[in-house]
């Protein structure tokens, strides 16, 4: 797979605040309008089915939106002048996880997050463990390595970039960590809700599983909601557990490959965090005090809640558009195969670890 769809082309001198503006909306018309769709379709398959009796495929619209993305991507070429407006689909993402804070009380998020991070910190000692073994296991380059740990354990390539200034690694490494990450993290959008109707998982139990193992942040959110709305909730809140500790480990890794004499010294660590942390984190916990202290009334959560899920429509457009299957094989055999092998025992481990906590009383 391969994000040259949603890349920003160069250019030679900063344009100004209006022509910015008018460069991302023809791209961010296209999500919207391919969000849109998938729902007419989910719409119109009920209509089908009720009205005619003709059996179309019960199909959400997250998923249509995805397949149509897909479409659009590996069989037709979009031209250059949608690719900057495509690129806001991460800012949608952002903020309708923002606005899912609304549906949680303060009361809920501290309890099963706090419940996560148990969770979480299994996950991120695993996760940067078994990939990092396996790295040298198949010789994978050092940095190459590193950077699939750190995109495994965190939050896929938002924390591959993030790494990028830090360890100094060749680009074609990035592009490679970045084509395997998203290569397993189309594999979870068809895997992850097969299993989770395989074993009866309750909607609490899959979206926390799916954000513990689930590696980008849009990749996570859409699996659990492709389960179900509550599922892509609690996946949403897993997530950004995970996400919270990018900072962290990135100074982690930067602070090793310094030592080694192959990336810069970090001289301000603080500061380091602060510019790593993700800053939707804290919009996602503000909301989320503020429906606790009642500063909402109950039809103003309902209209959050909605809004919400239109902010995401242009969020699970830019998952499918994309993802580009050619490219699935275009970067060797190797990194595909730790991410996979990786991915699968972390998948594996933290399911094990959901259902404990879930059986032993640990949450309903």
């Amino acid at each position: 797979m391969s994000t040259a769809t949603i890349s920003l082309p160069p250019t030679s001198a900063p344009a100004s605040l209006p022509r910015r503006i008018l460069a991302l909306l023809p791209g961010t018309l296209l999500l919207f309008a391919i969000g849109i769709a998938g729902k007419s379709l989910e719409a119109l398959a009920v209509w089908l089915r009720s009205a005619h009796r003709i059996p179309f495929p019960h199909i959400e619209y997250v998923l249509w939106a995805i397949i149509l993305g897909l479409i659009l991507s590996n069989f037709l070429t979009i031209p250059e002048i949608f690719r900057p407006g495509i690129a806001t689909y991460e800012l949608w993402l952002k903020l309708g996880i923002v606005l899912v804070g609304a549906k949680f009380v303060l009361r809920d998020v501290l309890h099963i997050g706090g419940m996560s991070l148990v969770l979480v910190f299994i996950e991120l000692a695993l996760s940067l463990t078994v990939m990092t073994l396996l790295g040298r296991i198949f010789k994978l380059p050092p940095k190459l390595t590193s950077l699939l740990a750190i995109g495994s354990s965190i939050c896929g390539v938002t924390a591959i970039m993030a790494a990028q200034g830090a360890i100094d690694p060749d680009e074609e490494d990035t592009s490679t960590a970045i084509a395997a990450i998203l290569t397993l993290g189309a594999l979870a959008l068809f895997t992850f809700p097969a299993i989770g109707h395989l074993l009866h998982m309750g909607q609490q139990s899959y979206g926390i599983w799916t954000g513990l193992a689930v590696d980008n942040t849009a990749e996570a959110t859409v699996t659990g909601t492709l389960y179900g709305e509550r599922a892509g909730q609690f996946a949403v809140l897993a997530k950004t557990a995970r996400s919270a500790f990018i900072g962290f480990v990135v100074l982690g890794y930067a602070i090793y490959w310094a030592s080694q004499g192959q990336a810069a010294r970090v001289e301000r660590k603080a500061l380091f965090l602060w510019q790593k942390f993700p800053k939707f984190i804290l919009g996602f916990v503000a909301i989320s005090v503020l429906a606790t202290l009642g500063f909402f009334t109950p039809p103003q959560l309902k209209s959050l809640g909605n809004l919400s899920q239109w902010v995401f429509l242009p969020a699970f457009a830019g998952v499918g558009l994309r993802t580009r299957l050619r490219d699935l094989v275009g970067q060797g055999w190797r990194p595909i195969t730790v991410g996979v092998l990786g991915e699968a025992f972390i998948a594996l481990i933290t399911l094990a670890m959901v259902f404990f906590v879930y059986r032993h009383g640990g949450a309903q």
